[in-house]
């Protein structure tokens, strides 16, 4: 069990991480990913039951996430790195030629931690309940978990994901959708409106919670009791409210920083808003 205080300064540190790794390429999504760093902290920090030290891709016996939108892999290299899966210094070959830190994480390279490719959207939650029908196949009695960004719930893939998975009682499986109602292009509900979210996936047979995403021990509160409603026949879905460049007052409330990468003044301004806490790579 970790401090609250000490998640938090985790969290901070995987935040100045994201930052020097799409800084140095001039590349990469800093907004969806600093607005989930705390989401991601509790849940490799905290949540999970797994072991970075034996990572294998079958996974039995230990719970399992998958990264759908997967334009937000700085923040999850991070806290593969912090949490023990490679090491921290790999960091610093982020999107560069040959690296295993891809821009989209793959697997092909062996990167522990990845167990498929993602950034295609709409694809995640139809192979997170593959992984969980599997668990249940082998009497695995481990979770799925997998995060998904509010815009590409657009996809329909996604709806025929949600809709299979209710009706094969799918209720080892965990979603969280990270609802900063921002995309690529703009406000989520100027490009396309979510409309009653909620509803939606309570309309779908879904068990529906919702959170706070950068408020750590709202996290963690929250996807206790989600796990205390598995195994109850219904798959879960949690519902999470973050501010998408959150940690960075320049790029809180806009939708420009979701693919842009800082320069080097404003790289500086971020920083000096983030305490380095336990060490930069």
């Amino acid at each position: 069990m970790h401090e609250i205080l000490e998640l938090q300064k985790i969290a901070t540190q995987s935040r100045r991480d994201l930052l020097r790794m799409i800084h140095a390429v001039n590349s990469g999504h800093p907004g969806g990913s600093l607005g989930c760093a705390d989401f991601m902290v509790a849940l490799y920090f905290e949540i999970l039951h797994h072991n970075p030290k034996a990572f294998n891709m079958d996974g039995k016996g230990e719970d399992l996430f998958f990264l759908s939108n997967g334009h937000l892999s700085a923040i999850w290299y991070s806290v593969l790195a912090r949490s023990g899966y490679f090491e921290v210094s790999e960091l610093a070959t982020f999107r560069k030629l040959n690296t295993r830190l891809q821009g989209h994480p793959t697997n092909e390279e062996g990167l522990p931690g990845i167990r498929i490719a993602s950034g295609s959207l709409g694809q995640g939650l139809s192979v997170a309940i593959g992984a969980a029908l599997a668990k249940k196949l082998n009497n695995d009695d481990s979770l799925v978990y997998c995060l998904h960004g509010d815009g590409e719930l657009q996809e329909g893939q996604i709806w025929e994901a949600a809709m299979f998975a209710a009706a094969k009682n799918v209720d080892n499986i965990i979603a969280t959708v990270d609802y900063n109602g921002k995309q690529i292009d703009g406000p989520t509900d100027v490009v396309l409106s979510l409309g009653d979210l909620k509803g939606k996936w309570l309309a779908f047979g879904w068990d529906v919670f919702e959170m706070n995403g950068n408020d750590m021990n709202e996290i963690i509160e929250t996807v206790k009791i989600a796990k205390q409603h598995t195994g109850k026949q219904k798959p879960i879905v949690i519902i999470m409210k973050t501010e998408m460049g959150c940690g960075v007052d320049f790029m809180m409330g806009t939708h420009k920083w979701h693919g842009s990468a800082p320069n080097d003044e404003q790289l500086a301004n971020a920083l000096s808003q983030l305490e380095e806490t336990i060490g930069d790579y």
